[in-house]
């Protein structure tokens, strides 16, 4: 049978398995960060790029 949860804790997750653990999770989260921050730039261009060609509209229509 399977240990009650609990029982041996503290040794599934020794000091060490612990730290491996974060710095996974660490390196998972940084690595979603940056494609938001892709995203997020992306975004932003495109809004820049079409303001321009509104810009350019009302000065060409004007």
């Amino acid at each position: 049978m399977f240990p009650l949860s609990g029982c041996c804790l503290s040794d599934a997750f020794s000091d060490e398995s612990r730290a491996r653990h974060q710095r996974r999770k660490l390196h998972m989260l940084k690595g979603w960060r940056d494609a938001v921050e892709r995203q997020l730039a992306a975004v932003n261009a495109s809004i820049s790029t079409l303001e321009g060609q509104m810009q350019r509209d009302e000065v060409s229509s004007s």
